[in-house]
C-alpha cells in the first residue's frame, strides 16, 4: 500500500470529524474531550485503511474492524462511573463508540456518510442538551440530609413540608445519635418547588445541618 491524496484526505477528514466531536466534550469538561475522541476517529480510520490492505482482494478485512468495535467498548467502559446515586459517563462513552464509527466509515471510503453523520451527532448534542436542561428545570431529582434535635414525628414534620411544596420523596436512610436524628430523602420535583423549599430549610433555627 502506498500513501496517496486519497488516503491523506481520510486521514485529514478523520482528525476534524474527532475534533468537532473532541472539542464538544472538551468543552463540556467530560472524561474523554478532544485529543481522546480525535485519536479515536484517526485509529478507527486507519485500522480500517490497513485491513483493506491486509484483507486484499480475497481476504477478510472485516476481522479487523470488527475488532475495532469491541476493543472500542473497553475504551468507553472505562469512562463510565457511578457517584451522586447516578451514572455518569454514558453519554461521553456512547460518542466514543460513534466516533470510531465514523472513523471506520471514513477509512472504508464513506465520507459523505460520515460526514452527514456527525453533522447529525453535533445537532442531536447541542438540541437535546436544551432539551435536557428544560426537563430538568421541570423535574429533578436532589438528595437531602436534614440534622435537627430529636422530638416524636420530627423526620415526619419535614416529609409534610414536602408535600406542601408539592414534592415526591422517598426516605432513604434515618439515624439517631444523641440528642440528635438525622433523615435523608431522595426528592423529586420542580427546580422552583426544590428552591422553595431549601430557602425554607435555610431559615430554620431547628435544623442543625442541612445538605442539599
Amino acid at each position: 500500500m502506498q500513501f496517496s491524496e486519497e488516503i491523506f484526505f481520510k486521514i485529514i477528514l478523520a482528525i476534524l470529524i474527532g475534533g468537532l466531536i473532541g472539542a464538544e466534550r472538551e468543552y463540556r469538561s467530560k472524561s474523554a474531550g478532544f485529543r481522546t475522541l480525535t485519536m479515536i476517529c484517526l485509529g478507527a480510520t486507519l485500522f480500517t485503511i490497513f485491513s483493506l490492505s491486509i484483507g486484499g482482494a480475497h481476504g477478510t478485512p472485516d476481522r479487523i474492524a470488527s475488532n475495532v468495535v469491541v476493543g472500542i467498548g473497553f475504551v468507553g467502559a472505562g469512562v463510565i462511573f457511578k457517584g451522586d446515586n447516578r451514572v455518569n459517563g454514558i453519554t461521553t462513552a456512547a460518542l466514543i463508540w460513534v466516533t470510531a464509527a465514523l472513523g471506520m466509515g471514513i477509512g472504508a471510503g464513506y465520507a459523505t456518510t460520515s460526514i452527514v453523520a456527525c453533522i447529525l451527532i453535533m445537532i442531536v448534542l447541542y438540541v437535546f442538551s436544551l432539551i435536557e436542561k428544560w426537563i430538568d428545570h421541570i423535574s429533578q431529582i436532589r438528595n437531602y440530609k436534614i440534622v435537627c434535635d430529636f422530638k416524636n414525628e420530627t423526620l415526619r414534620r419535614f416529609e409534610l413540608m414536602f408535600k406542601e411544596y408539592h414534592l415526591d420523596y422517598k426516605r432513604s436512610r434515618e439515624m439517631k445519635q444523641g440528642n440528635q436524628i438525622t433523615g435523608e430523602w431522595t426528592v423529586k420535583g420542580s427546580e422552583k418547588n426544590h428552591w422553595h423549599f431549601i430557602r425554607t430549610m435555610l431559615n430554620d433555627p431547628t435544623v442543625k445541618e442541612f445538605e442539599f
